[in-house]
């Protein structure tokens, strides 16, 4: 899917960009993200100061307002520039960039998981520039990420949805702005215990935090609350652990706790553990942001997707890009009225 557009800040006529990533498959958080720019000229020659790619994520955001979404950018890669395209004139710029360890996953089997990326490029050209096009950016588990998952799809844990959050969980090493939650629904032997998981990957060079949130059911005399722990586990454990057995062990941690209340818990030990208190996820500030939810996506089941993502959501996906391509649309429009009227303020 690319997305060709004219820059209209420099005018009618002038240069085009697209950018056609490698390989056409998932690439891996913390991995390398391989294309190429391919820019042709327009009708006269003109300076590239710079070319930049942009990774950005529709993100959610909980406020006092209530919620909203919107698309924020989490890395920016400076790959060419500093040369004259001329008039007419075809060239293609080979890029290798190295995606954050955070990146969030958007697919697991093959199956999209609702949550939404895009790479988009920009070009500065002469003291004018524009957004050129932007692609989708499929992201699919790291080893160590796959195991936990298919380890609770094997647990018989359900797949309810996916976004990403913007805010901060605290006593974490989290470093980007926001982070991705994945909502499962739970097994029957753990339904009477907690209405649902929410799991959020944090992976760095060295391994992987994992943290679970549980919405606790309530008794009769005690009201339902969240708990939350962590754990982490390293890259090379995937071989070496009964996955199973490690992450049914770090729910039943989760479930069993009864001393924790609202959004403060503790820390289980266990292998691979860190023994530390973790609170509450806290909400991020500023201009709220958002994605849509993968509503209606059926199960992790014995280590594969259960059932099909709907097809709303890949309707939503198709959705995003098609609105920016829209928006960017409308400002270069916007930008090239507005040079015609200085044009002829100036005659």
């Amino acid at each position: 899917m690319v997305f060709e557009r004219l820059l209209g800040a420099i005018g009618v006529g002038g240069p085009s960009v697209d950018t056609m990533l490698d390989g056409g498959g998932a690439v891996l958080p913390g991995g390398a993200l391989s294309g190429q720019v391919r820019l042709r000229g327009g009708g006269a020659a003109v300076e590239i100061e710079e070319i930049g790619l942009e990774l950005v994520a529709r993100v959610e955001a909980e406020h006092e307002e209530g919620e909203s979404e919107g698309t924020v950018t989490f890395e920016r890669y400076v790959v060419g520039g500093g040369f004259r395209l001329g008039e007419n004139e075809e060239r293609g710029v080979p890029f290798t960039v190295t995606l954050p360890w955070e990146t969030p996953v958007t697919e697991l089997y093959g199956q999209p998981l609702g949550v939404v990326l895009g790479v988009r490029t920009e070009l500065a050209v002469a003291d004018a520039g524009d957004r050129g096009d932007l692609d989708p950016l499929a992201v699919r588990p790291l080893p160590v990420q796959e195991a936990v998952l298919e380890a609770l799809g094997q647990l018989g844990f359900g797949f309810r949805s996916a976004d990403l959050e913007h805010g901060r969980i605290g006593g974490t090493g989290q470093r980007l702005a926001f982070y991705q939650e994945i909502e499962l629904t739970p097994p029957p032997r753990y339904a009477h215990a907690v209405t649902e998981i929410e799991l959020t990957f944090l992976a760095t060079a060295s391994g992987l935090e994992v943290v679970l949130e549980a919405d606790k059911r309530g008794g009769p005399l005690t009201p339902g609350h969240d708990v939350l722990t962590r754990f982490t586990v390293r890259h090379e454990d995937v071989p070496a652990l009964d996955w199973n057995s490690e992450v049914d062990g770090w729910i039943r941690k989760l479930t069993e706790h009864r001393e924790a209340y609202g959004a403060q818990a503790y820390v289980h030990s266990a292998p691979h553990a860190d023994h530390l208190a973790v609170h509450g996820r806290g909400s991020g500030s500023g201009v709220g942001v958002g994605t849509a939810v993968a509503a209606g996506a059926a199960g992790l089941a014995v280590g594969v997707v259960g059932g099909m993502v709907a097809a709303e959501v890949v309707d939503e996906i198709g959705d995003f890009f098609e609105g920016e391509e829209e928006d960017e649309a409308e400002e270069s429009e916007d930008g090239q009225d507005d040079q015609e009227d200085q044009e002829d303020q100036e005659d």
